[in-house]
């Protein structure tokens, strides 16, 4: 109850505060990515579906932003190379559900099979569209309303404070003994994270596998020991609660970002890498064990396992490394084989029976095909994940123009961040995640809105230095002039 109502005193402040500055309004709305999931948070009000705080304040940070834009001369610029992308990504998902719609039958008769409740078609549509494209929304809007250093920073703020609060979450309630002993990480985190926090493990570990190197790569911004120190602690203290989540995926997906990162410009960031897991090994079991499962065997009858290089030699478990991957993949590829060009609409893997008959032959649960390039080829087939995956491409190609301009440690720091949480998204979709948007990347929706903004003012301010003008506004410009950031290093 006193949750419920620290809730909707700081939701109402928001909601007052938009009247005066809907930017400030918007970053409190991103902090709330926190605790959205949360148990105690409203998932309706009166029993109206998507009337929660977490909507009715989105609602109110739009129209606060619609209102003010004459106010605060806002101009849409994003880049013409984004906006077709962005657009081709939505008009994707717009055909997936309205080829999923058309099939309800299949959806019913499918229902029927494991004797489930059918959905309805509001349900659908807000699931499935709705809520897709309102994760978009608050970085769109963070675009738009970036125009000042100060706006900068406290968008960042925000952005980083997501995943900085829920890695603290992780660590309140999960148990540190069970990874210090080598407990059951697995079957543990699973419960307790979706009980206290209301994200999935696995979804958890990739947030923090990119989120992790984003707050190491905002660090570069300051040259003020105190801060930086205070940004590298958050750091590592979201890389122990990505620990204690047990995502195995989300471990390797760690430690890919943070060898791009070093190979393309922090070298030190790889030393990291081989540290951390020799600390892991050594003084943290029950994460080293979950790393190794299905590597090594158990001796029959005893809890201790058997020397990884005796396992390695008898061959992994593939099934228990894969977690059960290896059996569902083959079905999903043959599926996709079939019609590969168009595939078949959002949430093909239930209505084509794929879901049913694993469960029906292999007791296997499988809603979705735990690799987000089967899900997007199986649904939109190849022409629908081109455009989907071209989007990406831009915004890496983006990012790392910035990350590798060493005009200006904004830039750096900015292409760096975006990159960390980008890629986490792109590696880890290897073994899990899903490219239609969800509440779980609307942080990083949120750092590729900034990272455009500092792309176009970039931009910008060098078009008209080149026109032989002075620029001063908003300091994100080259030469030294008028830079509030000095230079990064080569």
């Amino acid at each position: 109850m006193i949750r419920l109502l620290l809730l909707t005193v700081f939701a109402g402040g928001l909601a007052v505060l938009t009247c005066r500055d809907w930017y400030k309004s918007l970053c409190g709305l991103i902090l709330l990515m926190a605790v959205v999931e949360h148990p105690d948070m409203p998932k309706s009000i009166f029993g109206i579906q998507g009337l929660n705080p977490w909507n009715i304040l989105l609602v109110v940070v739009i129209f606060g932003w619609a209102i003010s834009r004459s106010r605060e001369d806002l101009r849409w610029d994003l880049p013409g190379p984004v906006t077709l992308a962005l657009a081709a990504y939505v008009l994707v998902i717009l055909i997936g559900m309205v080829r999923m719609l058309a099939d309800m039958d299949n959806f019913i008769d499918m229902a029927a099979a494991v004797e489930a409740e059918p959905p309805t078609l509001l349900s659908l549509i807000s699931e499935h569209f709705i809520n897709s494209l309102k994760w978009i929304i608050p970085g769109l809007l963070l675009f738009d309303g970036c125009r000042s250093v100060d706006r900068f920073h406290l968008g960042l703020f925000a952005v980083l404070g997501v995943y900085f609060l829920l890695g603290i979450q992780v660590i309140r309630w999960m148990p540190f003994e069970t990874a210090l002993s080598g407990g059951d990480l697995t079957d543990r985190s699973l419960k307790i994270l979706l009980n206290e926090v209301g994200y999935h493990r696995v979804n958890l570990s990739m947030m923090m596998a990119g989120a992790m190197w984003a707050v190491l790569c905002s660090s570069y911004l300051t040259q003020q020991i105190a801060l930086k120190a205070a940004l590298i602690a958050g750091s590592l203290i979201i890389l122990f609660a990505q620990a204690l989540t047990g995502g195995r995926t989300g471990y390797g997906t760690w430690a890919v970002v943070g060898l791009f990162l070093g190979v393309f410009r922090f070298r030190k960031y790889v030393l990291l890498i081989p540290l951390a897991a020799i600390l892991v090994s050594a003084y943290v079991p029950g994460v080293y064990e979950r790393m190794i499962q299905g590597f090594s065997q158990e001796t029959q009858g005893s809890e201790e396992q058997l020397d990884v290089a005796q396992a390695m030699e008898e061959g992994p478990d593939l099934y228990r490394v894969t977690a059960g991957r290896n059996i569902a993949w083959p079905y999903i590829i043959e599926k996709i084989e079939e019609d590969p060009f168009v595939g078949y609409g959002r949430l093909a893997m239930n209505r084509t029976g794929i879901s049913w008959y694993l469960w029906s032959q292999y007791g296997e649960n499988f809603p979705h095909p735990h690799n987000a390039y089967l899900e997007l080829v199986l649904d939109n087939g190849v022409i629908g994940a081109i455009p989907v995956l071209l989007f990406y491409l831009v915004i890496i190609k983006y990012s790392l123009s910035l990350f590798m301009d060493t005009q200006n440690r904004l830039f750096v720091a900015t292409g760096g961040a975006t990159l960390a949480l980008v890629g986490a998204l792109l590696i880890a979709s290897i073994g899990s995640q899903t490219f239609y948007p969800r509440e779980g990347a609307v942080g990083m929706w949120c750092m590729i809105g900034l990272m455009l903004r500092v792309y176009v003012q970039r931009a910008a301010a060098d078009t008209r230095l080149d026109e032989g003008e002075t620029v001063h506004d908003f300091s994100w410009t080259r030469n030294g002039q008028g830079e509030s950031y000095p230079p990064a290093a080569g």
